[in-house]
C-alpha cells in the first residue's frame, strides 16, 4: 500500500509540474485570444442565461447620451476656462471638444453597429486586440465609473445645499469622531440617492429610461432659462473687451478645448445599451451622434452667455453662473444653479449607473471575473448581481472619500 500511495505521489507530482510549466503558454495564448462578432453576438451572449429585453427606442438613447453628458462640467469648467484659458472665446474652445467628441462618438456607433452588444469598449477591444487589452481596459473603465461616480454622488448633497440656501454641506453630513480627517464625514444624502437609483435600475432599463428622459428635458429647459437671460441681460461688448474675443491666443483656445472636453464624457453608456434596443443599427447612430450634437450646441451657448454677462477677467473662478447672476441683480437665481444643477448630477449618475453595470455583466461573461456576475434576472431583463455588486462598491466609497472627490478634481482639471 505505501509503494503504490507513493506512486501516486509521484504522479500528482509530476502532472503538477508539467501543467506548471504549460502555464505561460496557456497564459499567453488566453491574453492574446480573440472572438469573432458571430461568437460575441451568440455563444458568449448566452451564457447571462437570459436576454436583455429590447425596449429601448431612439429617443429613449437620445436622452441617456444628453443626460449623462450634461452633468455639473459645464458650470465647473466654464468660467475657470474662461479666465485662465480661452476667454471670451471659450464657446470656440467648446465647439472644438465637440468636434472631438462628434469623431470619437462616429468611432463608438461603428463598432456598436458590427458589434451590438453590451460590453462597449470592453467588447469592441476584445474582439480586435484579445482579451488581455480587453480586460485592462475594461478594469479602468470600471474603476473609473466607481470612483468618479461616488464622488459625483457627493457632489450632490453639495449642490442640493446651495439649492435650499445652505452655505455649508457637511451640515448635511454626519461627523464620525476616531476617523481620519478627511474620511470621517459620512454623506447618508449621497448613499440614499445612489439606493433609490439602483432600486429603478433593477426594476426595469425602460422605465429608468423614463425617469431620465424627463429629468433631462427639465434639465434642458434649465440649460434654456440660462441661455436665454444670459443673451437678454448681457452685452455683445463684453465678448470683445478688455482684450478681444481670444486675449492669450490659439493656443490659449486650444489649451482651453483640452479641459472642457471632460464635460463631453458620457456618451460611450449609450453604446453598452446596444442589446436592450428594439433596431440598432438605425437607434444607435441617431442616439450616440445626436445627444453629442445637441450637448455641443447647449454648452457652446451656454459659455457664450455667461461671458455675455460678464467681462472674463472678471468671472469668478467657482459658482461662476451663481457669481453672475449675482452682478445682474438676481441674487435668487442661485438657488436655481443649484436645484438645477442637482438634477444634472442625478441623471448623470444614472446613466453611468446603468452603463457600468453592463460593462461588468459582459466581462463575466468573457469569464475574467466571477461568472455570476453576468447573470442576467429573468423578469426584469435587467443585470441584476453586477447592478447590486457595483453599488456596494460605490457605497463604501461614498461613504468617507471627502478627499477622494478632491483628488478627482484635480486630476481632471491638470489633465
Amino acid at each position: 500500500m505505501a509503494a503504490i500511495q507513493s506512486t501516486h505521489n509521484k504522479v500528482f507530482i509530476f502532472n503538477y509540474l508539467q501543467s506548471l510549466s504549460q502555464t505561460p503558454h496557456r497564459l499567453r495564448k488566453r491574453m492574446l485570444a480573440t472572438w469573432t462578432p458571430d461568437q460575441e453576438l451568440n455563444q458568449v451572449r448566452l451564457r447571462s442565461g437570459t436576454d436583455m429585453k429590447r425596449k429601448l427606442k431612439w429617443y429613449d438613447l437620445v436622452a441617456l447620451g444628453i443626460g449623462g453628458m450634461l452633468g455639473v462640467g459645464v458650470f465647473v469648467t466654464t468660467g475657470r476656462v474662461a479666465r485662465n484659458n480661452s476667454g471670451p472665446a471659450v464657446f470656440i474652445s467648446y465647439i472644438i471638444a465637440g468636434i472631438s467628441a462628434l469623431l470619437s462618438s462616429l468611432c463608438y456607433t461603428e463598432f456598436s453597429v458590427q458589434i451590438p452588444v453590451a460590453g462597449g469598449a470592453f467588447s469592441y477591444l476584445r474582439v480586435t486586440f484579445g482579451e488581455f487589452v480587453g480586460y485592462f481596459a475594461g478594469a479602468n473603465i470600471l474603476m473609473e465609473y466607481v470612483l468618479s461616480n461616488a464622488a459625483v454622488a457627493r457632489s450632490f448633497t453639495e449642490y442640493l445645499c446651495s439649492a435650499f440656501g445652505v452655505s455649508d454641506p457637511n451640515s448635511w453630513r454626519v461627523e464620525v469622531h476616531g476617523l481620519l480627517e478627511g474620511y470621517n464625514k459620512l454623506d447618508f444624502t449621497a448613499v440614499a440617492l445612489v439606493l433609490l437609483l439602483t432600486l429603478c435600475l433593477c426594476h426595469s432599463t425602460k422605465e429608468s429610461s423614463t425617469l431620465n428622459l424627463i429629468m433631462t428635458i427639465f434639465h434642458v429647459i434649465f440649460f434654456g432659462f440660462i441661455i436665454i437671460v444670459g443673451f437678454c441681460n448681457g452685452s455683445v461688448d463684453n465678448l470683445v473687451k478688455p482684450n478681444g474675443i481670444a486675449p492669450h491666443g490659439i493656443r490659449g483656445v486650444l489649451d482651453g478645448a483640452a479641459i472642457v472636453y471632460f464635460s463631453y464624457i458620457g456618451y460611450d453608456s449609450v453604446s453598452t445599451l446596444a442589446e436592450e434596443i428594439q433596431n440598432p443599427s438605425v437607434s444607435l447612430p441617431v442616439g450616440i451622434v445626436g445627444s453629442v450634437l445637441i450637448v455641443s450646441a447647449l454648452y457652446c451657448l451656454m459659455a457664450l452667455a455667461l461671458c455675455m454677462m460678464v467681462p472674463y477677467n472678471q468671472i469668478a473662478a467657482k459658482a461662476s453662473y451663481s457669481m453672475a447672476f449675482q452682478n445682474i441683480g438676481w441674487k435668487w437665481a442661485g438657488n436655481v444653479v443649484g436645484a438645477g444643477a442637482s438634477l444634472g448630477i442625478v441623471a448623470s449618475l444614472l446613466v453611468a449607473m446603468l452603463g457600468q453595470a453592463r460593462y461588468l455583466c459582459v466581462i463575466g461573461r468573457a469569464r475574467l471575473v466571477p461568472s455570476w456576475l453576468s447573470n442576467v434576472h429573468p423578469s426584469t431583463g435587467t443585470p441584476l448581481n453586477a447592478t447590486l455588486f457595483l453599488v456596494v462598491q460605490k457605497i463604501v466609497r461614498i461613504g468617507s472619500c471627502r478627499r477622494l472627490h478632491h483628488t478627482i478634481k484635480r486630476l481632471f482639471w491638470y489633465l
